[in-house]
């Protein structure tokens, strides 16, 4: 008998024990307790085969068959979906506590656990520190207001380099691509104080590169996070990988950390600069007790390197989507940058306080979120314990999924959900994303929503509004509003599967273009 057979009928019995096992678990966990409804699962692979490769789409359509909220088995992962506006008014509300723990994927999983992370720790003390940490002294708006100069000086980068790009009009550019690097800019302007994207940073270009490697790695599709026996093999290579490109990350942003203390010890910091996000981190002092007395380089690594990765490919996902959305429908493009044109004016250049003058703006920002939430699960919440929700028992560890997709697109809530029509969002009393209104909740909500909320709230309209304001905008390639590719994929957010390509033009310079460009000036 060769090896190669023998090899076979080895994972055939690996296979069939590991069938036993998990339906032995289904069984047990069904006997403790009623589930809540959902399809019929199959040994090992759970309800995989009945998901495609937009998840997000698949769960709002099994829920329409099983309720609004339903279990799955992805593998041998237990999970509860949740898809309206009722239900993930009971987890918030009533059950925020037990179900505040998370879900940990392979790819997110380091070598020092979670220290560190706001994102995957656990709820608990270490977390509340973390948190307390980003909502008094990250995002809190004192801090936000005195860096609006920043933000400004890192828009304005976006605008010139697009102008350049584009080549006074003649040539079409990969949009999403400038928001990335806009974003990413932002972020190492906050932590470090420096732009991390300057010709002359060889440091900065490589960090960028191997914190895109990182996003890119996470967002794909990992069986070992769904059939734990695979996990010590990492058969697809996504956690070695990943952790091989934080490692290199880290290695890079601790030469800017010690260069800072260094400077710091010796007295070297500038007057005038404003304190960044890392002064915060290193000037730190905790309790001893809860809190450690300090951040140790790890865990600062972890926050720094944390900040890129979950403020980059989520204002990019969001400003890319605005953008493709308003040339898919030029009639709200035009009202948009009418608003704009006729509020601002042509002489003066687009502001941040501008915004609070500008509410249609506002609302196509609001509107894109509802259609387009760059996580739409949220982050993986994990029950901490069992506990019972609407009568339904929820096992410990089970993983929640909150779909967020389908609530904002449910036709009992919104008037023409499939529609793009931020007019819905001028009504008096309408929702927002504050964490309160649960039929709209990009951000999430309770305990674990996203704490970056007033971040996200000045630079997205500055960064759109800018780009409005100074440009018409024209489809390349000659394709028209209505033969845009709309659709999607996953990866770390939900983003366009085709990237969006556009010509833009500097508005009051653009001429005689062929084709009709799309803005206020042929509408």
């Amino acid at each position: 008998m060769n090896y190669e057979v023998v090899g076979l009928i080895i994972a055939l019995l690996l296979w069939v024990l590991w069938a036993m096992v998990t339906e032995r678990r289904h069984r047990r966990l069904e006997e403790r307790g009623q589930l809540p409804p959902g399809p019929r699962w199959w040994p090992v692979v759970g309800n995989i085969f009945q998901l495609s490769w937009t998840p997000h789409k698949s769960f709002a359509n099994l829920a329409r068959e099983y309720g609004p909220i339903m279990t799955l088995w992805l593998g041998s992962m237990c999970t509860v979906v949740i898809s309206s506006d009722e239900v993930a008014r009971e987890m918030f509300r009533n059950h925020d506590v037990v179900l505040a723990g998370r879900k940990i994927y392979e790819a997110m999983k380091g070598d020092y656990s979670n220290e560190g992370s706001i994102i995957t720790a656990q709820y608990g003390p270490h977390w509340r520190m973390l948190r307390r940490l980003s909502t008094t002294e990250f995002f809190v708006a004192r801090r936000l207001d005195a860096m609006e100069s920043v933000r400004s000086r890192c828009v304005d980068r976006m605008v010139r380099f697009i102008e350049d790009a584009g080549e006074s009009g003649t040539k079409s550019i990969d949009v999403g691509r400038f928001f990335f690097l806009m974003a990413f800019n932002l972020i190492g302007n906050l932590m470090f104080s420096k732009d991390l994207l300057d010709p002359k940073s060889k440091r900065g270009a490589k960090f960028f590169y191997h914190a895109g490697k990182v996003m890119e790695l996470a967002g794909k599709p990992n069986v070992a996070d769904f059939l734990p026996i695979l996990r010590w093999l990492d058969p697809q290579g996504i956690r070695r990988n990943t952790q091989f490109h934080v490692e290199r990350a880290f290695e890079i942003a601790g030469q800017f950390i010690k260069e800072r203390m260094e400077s710091m010890r010796e007295g070297e910091v500038a007057e005038d600069r404003r304190k960044d996000f890392l002064d915060v981190l290193l000037e730190f002092r905790g309790d001893g007790a809860e809190e450690p007395s300090e951040f140790s380089s790890r865990t600062i690594n972890v926050i720094v390197f944390e900040m890129f990765t979950a403020g980059t490919d989520t204002t990019t996902s969001t400003l890319e989507w605005a953008m493709a959305e308003l040339l898919h429908n030029p009639h709200t493009l035009a009202k948009v940058q009418s608003e704009l044109r006729s509020t601002i004016g042509l002489n003066r250049k687009f502001e941040e306080k501008d915004v609070e003058i500008l509410p249609y703006l506002k609302a196509v920002i609001k509107e894109t979120l509802r259609l387009h939430p760059p996580l739409p699960f949220l982050v993986p919440h994990m029950a901490m314990s069992s506990c019972k929700m609407l009568g339904y028992y929820i096992p410990k560890e089970t993983q929640v999924l909150v779909n967020v997709w389908a609530i904002g697109r449910d036709p009992k809530t919104w008037k023409d959900p499939m529609k793009f029509k931020p007019e819905r969002f001028l009504e008096p009393n309408t929702a927002d994303y504050k964490g309160h209104h649960f039929e709209f909740i990009p951000f999430g909500s309770g305990r674990r929503m996203c704490p970056a909320v007033p971040l996200a709230s000045r630079v997205l309209p500055l960064a759109l509004g800018s780009l409005l304001h100074a440009f018409d905008w024209v489809l390349a390639g000659g394709t028209k509003p209505e033969e845009m590719d709309m659709s999607e994929r996953m990866g770390i957010t939900l983003r366009k599967a085709v990237p969006l390509k556009a010509i833009p033009i500097p508005h009051g310079g653009h001429g005689n273009q062929s084709g009709g460009h799309i803005g206020v000036g042929n509408m």
